[in-house]
C-alpha cells in the first residue's frame, strides 16, 4: 500500500510500514548523505558502537544508508577502512567507471566486490541485530520519497541501498519491485519527521554540514534537465530540494533547542570531493567525527536515558 502525504512543505511518498505502540521510549538514530562527507558518519558512529549505545531503529539517506547499515551489522572502522584502501581504485569510482556504465560508483565493485569478498560485510549479524534499518530513496517517476526497511540485506534489499547512495546525473535509476529509484537525498534529506511518524520519541540526527550551512539552489540543474528529461517530477524535485532542505533543518534547529532532538554535526566544513581519491582528507573527515562524537558522548548518553 503506497500513502502520500505532506508534512512542513516536504511531500513525499512511503511505503507502509508498521509501528511498534509500547510503553518504552523508542531510540532512534538519522543519518544525512553527502557522498564522502559521509566519512565523518563513519566516524561518530564506530565512537557510539565502541560506547555500545544502542537504537530501537535507524534510517540512513544515500550515503547514510550504505555507510550506516554498518552500526546494524555491528562493523565499527569498517567504512574508513574499504574507503580508504579502494578510494584509487577506477573501478570503485570516478569517471572511468561512469563514462562505461552510468554510474559513478561501480555497482559491481562497491556492491558485490567489496562486501562479499575484498571486506566482508557480517550479514549474519545485521539480520540477527533487532534494530530496524529503514533507506530513504526517490522515486524517479514521482519526485517523492519512499522508506524501506531493510530486514536482510540481500540481494533485492541491497538493490534498495543502491539507489539511496545513487547520484542524479551520474546514476542510472535503479529499478527494483517495479520502481525507478534515485538518491533519496533529493526528496527527504534528513528524515527526522518520518522517524518521528514512526514512533521513535528520542531520536539522534547525525548530520554532514556545520551548524551555519544554507543549501543554495542546485548549479546543475541545466544538466539535470537533459540527463532526466524522462522524469519531470524528479528535476522538479532537484529544483525545489534547497527550499526544502533549509526547511529540514530549521525544524531541526527546533526541536534541538527545545532538547526533543540530539544533533551531532561537523564543527566546520568537511573538505572532501564527492568523489574523494585523497586518503588523508578521507582519514581527516572521518577524525573529525571521531573527535566530535567523543567531545559530546556523556551529553548523548544523559539525553538517550
Amino acid at each position: 500500500m503506497i500513502e502520500s502525504k505532506r508534512i512542513a512543505s516536504v511531500s513525499y511518498t512511503h511505503l507502509t510500514l508498521p509501528t511498534r505502540r509500547d510503553s518504552m521510549m523508542k531510540k532512534g538514530l538519522v543519518m544525512e548523505g553527502g557522498a564522502m562527507r559521509g566519512m565523518f558518519t563513519a566516524g561518530v558512529i564506530d565512537v557510539m558502537m565502541e560506547h555500545q549505545i544502542t537504537f530501537d531503529g535507524a534510517m540512513g539517506v544515500s550515503a547514510g544508508a550504505v555507510f550506516g547499515c554498518n552500526y546494524k551489522s555491528s562493523q565499527p572502522g569498517r567504512v574508513i577502512r574499504y574507503n580508504a584502501a579502494y578510494c584509487n581504485k577506477p573501478q570503485y569510482a570516478g569517471l572511468r567507471t561512469f563514462l562505461k556504465t552510468g554510474d559513478m560508483f561501480g555497482e559491481q565493485f562497491c556492491y558485490h566486490d567489496i562486501p562479499e569478498h575484498l571486506d566482508t560485510f557480517d550479514y549474519e549479524t545485521y539480520r540477527k541485530n533487532p534494530m530496524d534499518f529503514y533507506v530513504v530513496v526517490t522515486d524517479a517517476k514521482t519526485g517523492k520519497a519512499l522508506y524501506k526497511k531493510v530486514d536482510r540485506c540481500d540481494k533485492k534489499e541491497m538493490e534498495w541501498m543502491r539507489a539511496s547512495a545513487s547520484m542524479p546525473i551520474v546514476s542510472k535509476p535503479v529499478c527494483v519491485d517495479g520502481y525507478e529509484l534515485l538518491d533519496g537525498g533529493v526528496a527527504d534529506s534528513i528524515p527526522v519527521q518520518k522517524m518521528q511518524e514512526l514512533g521513535f520519541d528520542k531520536t539522534v540526527v547525525v548530520l554532514t554540514q556545520p551548524r551555519d550551512y544554507v543549501k543554495k539552489k542546485n548549479q546543475l540543474m541545466p544538466l539535470a534537465k537533459v540527463s532526466l528529461r524522462r522524469y519531470p517530477a524528479m528535476i522538479d524535485a532537484m529544483e525545489h530540494r534547497h527550499e526544502h532542505y533549509n526547511e529540514e533543518l530549521e525544524y531541526i534547529r527546533g526541536k534541538e533547542e527545545r532538547g526533543e532532538l540530539f544533533v551531532i554535526r561537523p564543527p566546520k566544513k568537511i573538505e572532501v570531493s564527492k568523489v574523494e581519491r585523497d586518503r588523508q582528507r578521507l582519514l581527516a573527515a572521518y577524525r573529525m567525527g571521531r573527535e566530535t562524537m567523543k567531545e559530546h558522548m556523556r551529553s548523548l548518553e544523559r539525553f538517550l536515558k
